[in-house]
């Protein structure tokens, strides 16, 4: 009965493949950068220098710095204690490319003289340096960070996560045509014909089948990534859907979606509104606002949401810490465990939100001006 929306997760591998693409183009172009030490202060400089020096010493806990690195990206992939892994560093300068690791950074500590220049990283950014190891402001140079960072290698875990429980039950439905579903697939179904029943069809009508692909593709992308997130022993913790440029690009792609799955009527409501022709001036300049707007709440949403129940856990950890008291610790652990359960349901809910939403907009957009063909239709 099934059959033909589950094999549908096959075209799901495709898109969405596309959209990890995006991503990493979009990710890495906002994070160049163009000039050395535009966006840190001399003072925020010599602050970290202070602060993460190979012989600093060791300050007063700080919580926003925990909190901030944790929600943060990062150019290494921190495990447990002291053990990090070094993540494959990018750069494209003005005088050529190079390649290393970023474990020759020793954790900001140390700098590295590459082939064209010394970089150091300061505050996670990579810097170009002078022989002290201070950053050097009296030259410019070009520098673009194409790292493979922190949120970079968990969103192809998930990626990978994604091809291999969607090829498993596509194969699955295939080899069991007409049989119960089993194993994986029983559990995959229901979420799929949730989406389907609950989402697609009411917000889309009689053409949701076209766009189930894209709507499945953003469920369970947004879902797994936010429960990766979750997981106390997913090796670091990467806070990929709380990033707002993985969210500026999945909304990016709905409005793609939206606007070239548009009919004239959709078009013609937003230049031509129904409206005395006086107002047009204010009119059109309004709709076309909110042709943006919609998928910028998206974005928002979908940051904010995951990024605050990061910084609630995270704060109400750091009272540990902060007070140095027995009394604090039990209060604190039982309003963290009760803040990971609700997150569990706040990871479904937001999937649920951005898809509906991203639905509800393409029913909008391919919209018939008259009801009459989908009763010819049915």
């Amino acid at each position: 009965m099934y059959l033909s929306h589950v094999l549908n997760l096959k075209k799901i591998a495709s898109g969405f493949i596309l959209g990890v693409f995006l991503f990493f183009s979009t990710f890495k172009t906002f994070a160049a950068q163009h000039e050395n030490g535009v966006e840190t202060t001399e003072h925020a400089t010599e602050e970290h220098a202070e602060n993460h020096g190979e012989h600093a010493e060791e300050g007063p806990y700080n919580p926003t710095t925990a909190i901030l690195e944790h929600i943060g990206d990062s150019h290494m992939w921190h495990v447990i204690g002291d053990i990090s892994l070094g993540l494959p560093v990018i750069i494209y300068t003005d005088k050529g490319t190079e390649f290393f690791s970023s474990s020759k950074f020793n954790h900001g500590h140390d700098a590295y003289q590459g082939k064209y220049y010394t970089y150091k990283l300061v505050e996670d950014n990579i810097r170009v340096v002078d022989a002290a190891g201070n950053v050097d402001k009296a030259t410019s140079y070009k520098i673009y960070d194409l790292s493979i960072t922190k949120n970079v290698v968990a969103l192809w875990i998930a990626v990978a996560l994604l091809l291999i429980i969607f090829t498993s039950v596509a194969s699955a439905y295939k080899k069991r045509v007409g049989k119960a579903p089993k194993g994986l697939q029983s559990f995959i179904e229901p979420i799929i014909v949730f989406v389907r029943d609950e989402i697609a069809r009411p917000n889309i009508g009689y053409r949701y089948q076209r766009y189930m692909p894209i709507l499945l593709t953003i469920f369970f992308f947004i879902w797994i990534n936010n429960l990766l997130g979750l997981v106390p022993l997913f090796p670091g913790g990467a806070n990929v859907t709380g990033n707002i440029l993985l969210t500026f690009v999945l909304s990016f792609i709905v409005l793609l979606v939206v606007n070239f799955s548009a009919n004239k009527y959709y078009w013609k409501h937003i230049l031509l509104p129904d409206v005395p022709w006086w107002l047009y001036p204010i009119m059109i300049p309004v709709e076309l606002i909110g042709v943006i707007s919609k998928p910028f709440a998206l974005m928002i949403r979908l940051y904010a949401n995951i990024s605050a129940g990061h910084i609630i856990v995270l704060s109400l950890i750091s009272l540990i810490f902060i007070f140095k008291t027995m009394f604090i610790a039990p209060v604190s652990v039982a309003f963290v465990l009760f803040m990971d359960v609700l997150e569990l349901l706040v990871a479904f809910l937001q999937a649920f939100i951005f898809t509906m939403l991203t639905a509800l907009f393409i029913g909008t957009a391919v919209e018939e001006h008259h009801h009459g063909a989908e009763e010819a239709h049915h």
